[in-house]
């Protein structure tokens, strides 16, 4: 049930806490050594009578449960099916579009607004449709649901305009995907093999910002206020890592540039975008965690988004399209590019990256994130 060594008293409420923290303005968080340290132990021998079976939490906008039963098949109800039923839904949209014009693309725009319009609809579209004002549906979330809800945004609306932007520009599909439609009957079988299972990873992806709104059911214990300051660190590198990512690349090409890009943050992967974005996802779990609305099945999202970077689409499906395009058409450009890939890690940093600076960078920019939010959440 609990989670660390802190955790959530199971005892009398009326015990005072083992340890007190309070960060700049906000409220002091109380936290309580786990029954079975021995700090604990003679408090709770003394009111294991009185003890509750669960602990309800009433501070965020869906009730959770704090008890042994962490696996809720009930979520499958509540969340996944519906998730399921909207990427589903919106892909068999983006499949009629993407027909029509011929450009398989038409899913990557998808991707991004597909899970943003999930998250706003399981955290304020729901409860408006119920008949609640903007003002109730927004006042139910708490602030932490709202760091995540923005976040979320942040990611999806950034993605989104640069997925927009480059198909706009190019005026034509997505050269990754020619070859694939050159295979006999590839419409007649995309929904099925390409568009479906991608709604199916966006709704397990998108699990850690629609699972917390939708479900009711045991979380992980242990309020953590550094835990929520790491979060949002880690959300703040990886959102400046695929940003600076993609203007450094754009830059490299606007100026006339025909090798590999390898400075700026490409210096430290070969792929910072996709390691970003990773990061991003990542961090939504760090801070449910560090909220008490961490439930063990939203580990699945960023397990999911990272095997689809890693197996699935992302660098896999980038370098392997790279590798066949540039040894049939550019020898020099290949041959640097296997030099890159004998100097660089496609997705995590080595440790020789230590010594450089855009790593760092990288980090102060998460730490400047941290400063940010800290300062929101004392004025508002």
């Amino acid at each position: 049930m609990a989670s660390g060594w802190f955790g959530s008293s199971s005892n009398d409420p009326r015990r005072p806490p083992d340890v007190r923290v309070q960060v700049a303005e906000q409220k002091p968080h109380d936290f309580y050594l786990q029954p079975g340290s021995s700090a604990s132990r003679s408090a709770t021998n003394r009111s294991a009578a009185s003890a509750p079976s669960a602990y309800v939490d009433t501070t965020h906008s869906m009730t959770h449960v704090q008890n042994a039963s962490l696996f809720d098949v009930g979520i499958l109800k509540d969340t996944l099916v519906p998730s399921l039923t909207l990427h589903s839904g919106l892909a068999l949209i983006a499949y009629g579009a993407a027909r029509y014009t011929d450009r398989v693309e038409a899913k990557d725009w998808l991707w991004p607004s597909g899970q943003v319009v999930n998250a706003w609809w399981s955290a304020v579209g729901r409860r408006l449709a119920q008949g609640y004002t903007v003002s109730q549906a927004f006042g139910r979330l708490s602030w932490h649901e709202r760091v995540i809800l923005t976040g979320v945004t942040l990611w999806g609306g950034r993605l989104f305009y640069r997925i927009a932007r480059r198909s706009i520009q190019r005026g034509e599909d997505d050269p990754r995907y020619a070859e694939v439609k050159k295979e006999e009957g590839f419409w007649n079988s995309a929904l099925f093999k390409v568009f479906i299972p991608e709604a199916f990873f966006q709704m397990l992806i998108s699990l850690p910002f629609t699972a917390p709104f939708r479900h009711e059911g045991a979380v992980m214990t242990g309020y953590h206020p550094f835990v929520q300051m790491f979060a949002v660190g880690l959300f703040s590198s990886g959102l400046a890592l695929e940003t600076l990512a993609d203007y450094q690349l754009d830059q490299f090409k606007a100026g006339g540039n025909k090798g590999i890009m390898r400075e700026g943050v490409w210096s430290i992967v070969r792929n910072p975008n996709y390691l970003g974005d990773a990061l991003v996802h990542i961090s939504f779990i760090v801070m449910l965690y560090g909220s008490d609305m961490l439930a063990p099945i939203e580990l699945l999202g960023p397990a999911a988004n990272y095997a689809f970077l890693r197996f699935f689409g992302g660098d896999a499906e980038k370098e392997k399209h790279q590798k066949r395009r540039y040894s049939a058409s550019q020898p020099d450009k290949f041959r640097e590019l296997e030099k890159f890939r004998a100097d660089k890690n496609a997705f995590w940093p080595s440790a020789d990256e230590l010594s450089n600076k855009w790593l760092w960078t990288v980090l102060g920019v998460g730490g400047l994130g941290i400063a940010v939010e800290q300062t929101l959440r004392a004025l508002y």
